[in-house]
């Protein structure tokens, strides 16, 4: 059976969709309320156990509160076939909320209170070594702290297994570890950042991912929203095109689209066929309101891109 291994972090979403976001110190009250499951950890397990056949088994390292959010999104999770069997509980601390505002084009802002997530530990990772061992590709993200990141891409490293960094939030990390990544995804924000190349034209965007991969990254993707992608390995640098759908959220797109491209990975598709099918569900996921809610089931990834083609 193919394993895949998320790590990361889990939050409450509380959402207001609004016809446009307020200025600051201005209050708008003609929102409508939503409460969903997040967080990018979370976000990308579920979009990997959703577009997984069913001989792929998705594996889910977290650290929860021991509040009723945290007994309700473990039986969610469960609803999605995820592994939970190294999901950690931190007693007197609250699950992971984040407050998001959506205007009516999908544009969205976003606030974190990290809580349980800060309390992810290395001894929690020692304990889920037999996940990172057994796991054909562990995903990250930086919204746990940045030295257990550190530690589980030096721990997957001397494994011999490969990981893709979503290197989102915006957070500097150290070459050294960009040279153990298998796979880097970076919006342009986080592009720039890492690259010190203001991602602002077709030319930077491909010295930017250049220069990334010449950290040592096997392979870099570049994401760009409605625009596709760039893809820079060793065979091929091209821009990839997205597709066209009428946005609504694009809270959990990026999530979606990493953990749809490491279930095409390990299925042996070509990367530029990951590319296509991660993009496809992104772009399901953006036509829906909330996070986990908007991340597509195979059969509707597949069916999006039989209608494209």
């Amino acid at each position: 059976m193919k394993k895949i291994t998320v790590i990361g972090s889990s939050n409450v979403d509380m959402i207001i969709k609004l016809k446009r976001l307020p200025q600051p110190g201005e209050t708008l009250n003609d929102g409508v309320f939503t409460q969903v499951f997040g967080g990018k950890g979370a976000n990308q397990a579920i979009a990997a156990v959703r577009a997984a056949e069913p001989s792929t088994s998705v594996s889910f390292i977290t650290c929860l509160g021991d509040d009723d959010f945290a007994i309700r999104m473990i039986e969610s999770f469960r609803k999605d076939r995820l592994n939970l069997n190294f999901s950690f509980a931190e007693k007197g601390v609250a699950t992971g909320t984040a407050l998001i505002l959506v205007d009516e084009k999908g544009t969205n802002s976003i606030a974190v209170a990290p809580g349980a997530n800060c309390s992810l530990s290395r001894k929690q990772i020692d304990l889920s070594i037999e996940e990172i061992r057994n796991a054909e590709y562990i995903i990250l993200q930086m919204e746990i702290p940045v030295d257990i990141t550190r530690y589980i891409i030096d721990m997957a490293d001397k494994l011999h297994r490969k990981v893709i960094l979503n290197v989102a939030p915006a957070i500097m990390i150290e070459n050294s570890y960009l040279s153990k990544t298998e796979i880097l995804i970076v919006n342009e924000t986080e592009a720039s950042l890492l690259a010190g190349i203001n991602v602002d034209t077709d030319e930077n965007i491909a010295k930017a991912a250049e220069t990334l991969r010449n950290k040592g990254v096997k392979t870099v993707i570049i994401t760009l929203g409605a625009k596709g992608s760039y893809l820079d390995e060793s065979k091929m640098q091209k821009f990839m095109p997205g597709f066209k759908v009428n946005a609504v959220d694009t809270t959990a797109a990026g999530d979606t689209y990493c953990g749809a491209l490491a279930v095409a990975l390990s299925e042996g598709k070509p990367v530029a066929d990951a590319i296509k099918f991660a993009g496809a569900a992104a772009a399901i996921s953006v036509t829906r309101l909330g996070a986990q809610p908007s991340v597509p089931f195979r059969k509707e990834i597949d069916e999006f891109l039989e209608s494209q083609s």
